[in-house]
């Protein structure tokens, strides 16, 4: 058998923090991990990308350097979730020197893209196109939030992050059984499609778990990058040219102008202050602007004084409605739409807010909010510090398992499916457009306690995200728990309608509260967490994924 980087291998390189649980929300949690001096990275269910993260921390770079490396590792590894071709994400980076910013590297429609590209038909029913297929793709923003966050607060250069991915592409790794499973769940899509049945299928059929799976043309690409030292040939070079070729011959509307067009931007964190803490999250298009609304609500409400934890888990849930609604019915690109941010973020909206839930709490009874539920899964997030105290946060994605559900071939590149995420409603601020960003739900997150960053954290599971952030915030930031007993407590899962989901940490007290007070409760899995600590007096880290 050729060398192939298995699990045994690849956890080999591992001499620091590990913390990756087997794939999968429904795995259990992975015990808090004391790193060494190396300092922590956290990515549950992504084993050799944590590997690859935890070997640059110990030997070769800083937290960013890390992350990335470990992105880029998820590209080739977490076939499912993410890839280089993937529609991308945000990241939040705080350095030690007192830095903070975002990277948005989400992608962007194609220029012929038109508000009623999706439109629903005279029935109501959205077209297949909105969700898998050649037109659910818009412009891939991987690769270059990752070259400009290794530019920007790296130290290694772009060819040294991506060379585990080379190889691990080459060589091959072993197929977890999570991404069997996931291969097998959208067998009957991916099967349509030529380049997904040259990739994933051996003899008709998805590659079970356990085989040495490869991707020699990804490894071709990666290799091409490397050699050029930036993203530079997929977007404006070769690779793209092959891109925009697969797009027109699969009745796609990208173009190599599309592409060449793409930028990765670097913007100004979403922040607030609270009981002595500053919260930084990715700006929108990402989901922290939901999460970061309901911690507001909250903090005029004074949330934490509370007489009951009955009462305070009815006001996070209130406050998540409410937020939810606000997201779901006036939020897009702002750089497109007018987006009331200002106005949802100030003193004078919190407190009416907090006002309609401190009356729903007296009363009883949940606010008269009704929104559209939307099952969305899949994604990976890496939290990552160093010795040195740098943070970062990273989240990329394909959407739900394996995105758009084809491949470029001859490229090996599965790509995302960002387009899903606008909202097919023409009328709609979120609605399709020429170089628009779609909403999404990845909420990368770092905290600061007097001015130095002590908690990188976000996580996987689509629309599930953002509270399970929220959830952990409130009470690492709320009550001044760990980060070990922030990541254990119990969250809960709104989308601004009367269904909330509960995780297996609640107990069944206060869910039957709620049930009295009103909502439909059901038992159901949250997002999973991961997240990175640090104490900047003793200089220890750790990492923990739930």
């Amino acid at each position: 058998m050729e060398f192939g980087m298995n699990r045994r291998r690849i956890l080999s390189l591992a001499g620091g923090a590990l913390v990756a649980g087997a794939c999968g929300s429904e795995q259990p949690q992975e015990p808090a991990v004391p790193a060494p001096p190396s300092g922590a990275i956290s990515a549950g269910g992504t084993e050799f990308p944590v590997a690859v993260g935890t070997d640059v921390l110990c030997c070769k770079g800083n937290a960013v350097d890390a992350a990335v490396s470990a992105a880029l590792m998820a590209g080739v590894t977490e076939l499912s979730g993410c890839g280089i071709a993937g529609y991308g994400g945000h990241m939040v980076i705080a350095m030690a020197d007192g830095r903070v910013s975002a990277i948005d590297y989400n992608s962007t429609a194609p220029a012929a893209m038109r508000g009623n590209t999706f439109a629903p038909d005279e029935k109501g029913v959205v077209p297949q196109a909105h969700d898998h297929g050649w037109l659910s793709a818009g412009v891939p923003g991987t690769l270059a939030g990752m070259q400009m966050a290794l530019e920007k607060f790296g130290t290694m250069s772009f060819a040294e992050a991506l060379a585990p991915a080379i190889k691990a592409a080459r060589d091959g790794v072993e197929l977890s059984e999570y991404q069997a499973k996931m291969m097998v769940a959208s067998k009957d899509v991916l099967a349509k499609d030529a380049g997904a049945r040259t990739l994933l299928f051996q003899g008709g059929k998805p590659f079970v778990s356990g085989v040495l799976f490869r991707n020699r043309d990804l490894a071709a690409v990666l290799e091409t990058l490397a050699a050029a030292g930036s993203a530079e040939p997929f977007y404006r070079g070769e690779i793209a040219d092959k891109i925009a070729q697969a797009f027109a011959q699969n009745g796609g509307i990208l173009t190599r102008d599309d592409l060449a067009a793409y930028e990765a931007e670097e913007v100004k964190t979403v922040s607030l202050e609270w009981r002595g803490y500053e919260i930084h999250t990715a700006p929108l298009t990402a989901g922290g602007v939901t999460m970061l609304e309901a911690v507001n609500i909250l903090k005029a409400l004074g949330w934490e004084h509370l007489g009951s934890e009955d009462e305070q888990t009815h006001a996070r849930l209130e406050a998540l409605r409410i937020a939810w609604n606000d997201r779901l019915t006036l939020f897009g690109d702002p750089s497109k739409v007018d987006v009331p941010l200002d106005h949802l973020a100030s003193k004078e909206y919190a407190d009416r807010m907090a006002e309609r839930v401190r009356q729903a709490v007296v009363q009883r009874e949940p606010l008269r909010i009704a929104t559209r539920s939307r099952e969305q899964n899949e994604t990976v997030h890496i939290s990552a510090v160093d010795t040195a105290g740098n943070m970062v946060a990273l989240t990329l994605t394909h959407g739900v398992n394996f995105g758009a559900r084809v491949v470029v071939e001859g490229l090996g590149l599965i790509l995302g499916h960002g387009m899903s995420r606008f909202e097919p409603n023409p009328n709609h601020p979120n609605s399709p457009g020429p170089g628009k960003k779609p909403l999404h739900n990845m909420c990368p997150t770092v905290v600061l306690k007097d001015g130095r960053p002590v908690l990188a954290l976000g996580g996987r599971g689509g629309r599930r995200i953002p509270n399970a952030v929220f959830d952990v915030l409130m009470n690492y930031v709320g009550q001044d728990r760990t980060m070990e007993e922030s990541i254990e407590a119990p969250r809960m899962h709104t989308e601004g309608g009367l269904k909330v989901d509960c995780d297996a940490q609640w107990n069944d007290e206060r869910k039957q509260y709620l049930r009295r007070v009103g909502y439909e409760v059901n038992d159901a899995s949250s997002a999973r967490v991961s997240a990175a600590s640090f104490n900047p007096a003793s200089g220890e880290s750790s990492a923990l994924s739930r």
